[in-house]
């Protein structure tokens, strides 16, 4: 006769691991698409810039650059949060350095916009 053990019940899921989580790259997106608002609309009044202080190149460079780097470090964060999420593991972490990333990004993004337009 052949024993085969029992298998062991899944790990409970902790809910304030996934209500931070949630919240948090809720709180993402909004401000990516806060960010990408802001970013088309300061792009949209460079009329006004003059070409020896102000590259307007560069700041659609920096802006796109910025919004693109941003989506693709959210859409991996989020990636590896569900899968943290899945797997019972403890996804906040996850959640939070790819919020920070994301602002780090876009205030980078900022920066260069403002060396362009001088």
């Amino acid at each position: 006769m052949t024993y085969y053990p029992t298998p062991r019940p899944p790990a409970p899921r902790s809910g304030a691991d996934v209500a931070i989580s949630i919240v948090v790259l809720v709180l993402t997106a909004v401000m990516g698409a806060v960010a990408a608002f802001l970013g088309v609309f300061s792009l949209a009044f460079l009329d006004h810039c003059p070409p020896e202080t102000c590259s307007v190149d560069g700041a659609v460079s920096a802006v796109f650059t910025a919004l693109m780097v941003a989506a693709g470090v959210g859409v991996t964060g989020l990636v590896l949060t569900v899968v943290a999420l899945v797997r019972r593991a403890t996804a906040w972490p996850y959640a939070l350095g790819t919020f920070a990333l994301c602002a780090l990004t876009l205030f980078l993004g900022v920066l260069g916009y403002g060396a362009a337009v001088g």
